[in-house]
């Protein structure tokens, strides 16, 4: 039998004093809520509903509300309540029936007494209030949708939270001063939540200039002395936009974007809409960085005439070594960079060494912030260390211990997909990615099969756009322009002939016939580049430690290059023979 109960009552003035009179732990009991009006919805926590309802009634932000849910529990404390309204947060968030209204910075993930026990009754309480209508999906459907990956509704962890911090307490003091122009950046390897925290900032900006002051502040929040009066008008007027240079992600933020009340009319960019905006910017947060691009010939003929044309608007010349992250810093005040240049895939990303750059300059100023603890994969830092080794030449000597994270090398294509299709059916979002080894052959419904081994007949993603939740994602092959900044539970990584491993000196080569990315290996003629083999390995690594690190349960590998191959199952080999001793 539940403990807990769920009181409904309607969001009026008499409903509050009836229910206050009926029920004494109306006034005087650690409780969760839920205020609605079938489209909104604000989730709180409180010592006294009564009062706390009496405050609602009076903000103007949520008189168009109109019923509550109350959930009582006698075994409630004050982080029992905090955790489960943080929870209901994040996955009212993720389901998408609703738009949610709370801040984003008052979301918790703190340790307790007796909390897996907890869990177990909010669970409960979850089933209980989809029964009622308030979820349309279960917790892990919720969880392995981009609503829910991609939310601002996120409990920052203390390095995240610091920068963050950080950044909002420098734009707090340099908004007074016009004519102060910033740059910072944020480093961090696959898996630190640099999305996360970019999406975050842009949320928790138009929260500071949206707050109701009738709203609580959690005193213990990492952001509540934000929440004054007086910083409310720097950012009230605030011109903001996040810059994502790949297409898919771009849409699939915008789409989240939309269903947050505070960021529906957020700014969601490509670096061309930034150069070619009516006005300045007062902060543009750019993700992925790393794929912002240099003059050069760009994935469509025209956008290379549209580049030159920017560049000239901006700098009065046609210097062709002015990028893309020139033309953001010429645009706006405030520039803040989501980076990892090991993530840098084609010859017109822009270089390293301009990042380098960057990256001294922020760091003297005092504004470099680097992200270290590996939130997306459960095999965490060691896993990571593993994949980056694993394509390199500096091998790991044996396969680190990685707890219940699956690791896995299979011989035969076939199987790897079928285990695919296994993990798809327990766990959902589990995908088969390759590097651009081989041609798109099916493009145009040609009847032709893009990647065909041992048997299996395989095509590239029809989609480019949202390919991981599309119907036909499971029997289809993912590029790196397609899963880059995105996660799945599983991948199966197929390594292609374009990455060998010389069986006479043990290094790993790069198979220039063999890669298909035409943008991938191109020479940059406007700028006098050549793309060298040995630019083509560090694009081609790059590709698969990518791939490597979007599984956040288990990885699966198939290669089709036989030393490559025998060099990673003698890893494998030896892990399983240990444990067997």
């Amino acid at each position: 039998m539940t403990a807990f109960e769920i009181e409904e009552l309607r969001f009026t003035p008499e409903s509050v004093e009836e229910t206050r009179n009926r029920l004494p732990r109306f006034s005087n009991w650690p409780v969760v809520y839920l205020l609605e009006d079938g489209r909104d919805i604000y989730v709180g926590e409180t010592g006294s509903a009564d009062r706390r309802m009496r405050q609602h009634l009076k903000s103007e932000q949520k008189r168009h509300l109109k019923e509550v849910r109350i959930v009582f529990d006698e075994r409630f404390n004050g982080s029992a309540c905090l955790d489960l309204e943080s929870l209901l947060i994040r996955l009212l968030g993720g389901d998408g029936k609703f738009q949610v209204m709370n801040r984003n910075e008052g979301i918790t993930n703190h340790d307790y007494y007796q909390r897996s026990e907890y869990n177990d009754t909010f669970k409960e309480i979850f089933e209980e209030l989809r029964s009622r209508g308030y979820f349309e999906r279960s917790i892990p459907e919720i969880e392995n949708s981009d609503l829910f990956k991609l939310s601002p509704y996120k409990a920052l962890n203390t390095e995240q939270g610091i920068a963050v911090l950080d950044i909002m307490e420098g734009l707090v003091e340099d908004l007074h001063h016009p004519d102060v122009r910033t740059l910072a950046a944020i480093q961090g390897d696959p898996g630190t939540g640099k999305t996360i925290v970019g999406i975050y900032l842009m949320k928790l900006m138009r929260d500071l200039a949206d707050f109701d002051p009738t709203d609580e502040v959690e005193g213990d929040s990492m952001f509540s002395d934000l929440f004054v009066e007086g910083n409310r008008e720097p950012f009230r007027d605030l011109r903001i936009g996040l810059v994502i240079p790949q297409k898919s992600l771009r849409q699939s933020i915008s789409r989240v974007f939309r269903k947050v009340p505070a960021l529906r009319d957020a700014q969601v960019l490509t670096p061309y809409d930034v150069a070619d905006a009516d006005e300045d910017f007062d902060v543009i947060v750019v993700d992925e960085a790393h794929r912002l691009t240099q003059r050069g010939a760009q994935a469509h003929g025209t956008l290379t005439k549209r580049y030159g044309e920017i560049t000239r608007r901006l700098f009065d010349s046609d210097d062709h070594s002015i990028n893309q992250l020139d033309w953001i810093r010429k645009r706006s005040r405030h520039t803040l960079l989501l980076l990892d240049t090991a993530q840098s895939v084609r010859p017109i990303d822009i270089e390293a060494e301009v990042f380098e750059r960057v990256l001294a300059e922020a760091h003297e100023r005092k504004r470099l912030y680097r992200l270290d603890t590996q939130m997306r994969v459960k095999g965490g830092k060691a896993y990571l260390e593993f994949a980056r080794a694993l394509i390199s030449d500096d091998p790991p000597t044996s396969l680190p211990d990685l707890g219940d994270y699956e690791f896995e090398l299979f011989d035969d294509l076939g199987e790897m997909h079928q285990r695919i299709r296994e993990r798809d059916a327990e766990h959902g979002l589990a995908r088969l990615v390759a590097g651009y080894a081989w041609k798109w052959r099916s493009k145009g419904k040609t009847g032709l099969h893009d990647i065909e081994l041992d048997g299996v007949a395989l095509d590239w993603n029809v989609s480019d756009v949202d390919w991981i939740a599309s119907k036909s994602s499971l029997e289809e092959v993912g590029s790196i322009h397609t899963v880059q900044g995105y996660d799945l539970n599983y991948a199966g990584v197929i390594i292609g002939g374009d990455l060998r491993l010389d069986p006479e000196t043990g290094r790993l080569v790069a198979d220039r016939d063999n890669y298909f990315d035409a943008k991938g290996k191109a020479d940059n003629k406007m700028r006098g580049q050549t793309t060298s083999d040995e630019d083509l390995l560090r694009y081609i690594t790059n590709v698969y430690r990518v791939l490597l690190t979007r599984g956040m349960r288990g990885t699966f590998v198939y290669t089709h290059d036989p030393a490559l191959h025998n060099r990673i199952k003698k890893l494998v080999r030896d892990r399983t023979s240990s444990r067997t001793k």
